[in-house]
């Protein structure tokens, strides 16, 4: 039996998220069966995220075990031939035996959008969060080196998260406007449940004047999320890379 490692793409509009649920159409349960038919083999992919309900992929790896003598390129090929247009197998390679596509992840980049007008775009009908009110993208990509470096960032994920330890390291976060389309692009060794939409959602409450950058370290060490702002739609968000050693 191989392992192997796999990357794909996706836009997540018409899935709950990755991970397989007993009530809900999964992006998992949509390769595995996909797998399934190709292979004839029953097989477990396990992901590198857990992204929710929405929420769109450029890069996203998964590893699995199979005994098909089926190539890697024929993977990739066959199972493509299976899944709808919005999933996509990108490459396929053998891994070593240990290989996790979750525990071996080193870091990750997110990348969420918003479309800053007053008029729709249809283009960008779930796949940019539109929000007419004006951005100030450089008053906003100031405030956010505020949560560069390793902070508890407790007070920036949902209340629904199970995680002990919220201490997390941020390497890069920056706010960058390309006309209508206004870019958060953050990369760090990894994220909390529903923490790069509530970062965002923070940064908007200091651009509508909701919060002062001068409250944000405050708001981090209160370790208390009613103090932060809205956590914005998952239609903006996207796992942009996927970092191994």
């Amino acid at each position: 039996m191989k392992n192997y490692k796999i990357k794909m793409a996706y836009d997540g509009t018409h899935y709950h998220g990755f991970q397989r649920q007993n009530n809900a159409y999964t992006i998992q349960e949509a390769v595995e069966t996909a797998l399934y038919r190709l292979t004839g083999e029953t097989a477990v992919i396990y992901g590198c995220s857990r992204t929710d309900t929405g929420v769109h992929a450029r890069e996203f790896y998964f590893n699995v075990r199979l005994e098909t003598a089926i190539t890697c390129r024929g993977i990739v090929f066959g199972v493509n031939n299976l899944l709808e247009n919005d999933i996509a197998l990108l490459t396929c390679e053998e891994a070593a035996p240990e290989f996790h596509a979750r525990y071996d992840c080193r870091g990750k980049e997110y990348e969420y959008l918003i479309h800053n007008s007053e008029i729709k775009n249809p283009f960008w009908n779930n796949r940019a969060y539109r929000f007419w009110y004006p951005i100030q993208e450089t008053l906003l990509h100031d405030t956010a080196q505020i949560f560069v470096g390793t902070h508890d960032f407790r007070s920036c994920c949902s209340a629904a998260c199970t995680k002990e330890n919220t201490v997390r390291t941020i390497h890069q976060f920056s706010v960058t406007r390309t006309g209508e389309m206004v870019s958060f692009l953050i990369r760090g060794d990894g994220f909390l449940y529903n923490m790069v939409r509530i970062l965002v959602g923070t940064l908007l409450y200091v651009n509508d004047g909701k919060i002062s950058p001068a409250r944000i370290r405050e708001i981090l060490e209160s370790k208390n999320r009613t103090l932060a702002g809205k956590t914005v739609p998952p239609c903006g968000l996207y796992l942009n890379h996927v970092y191994y050693s």
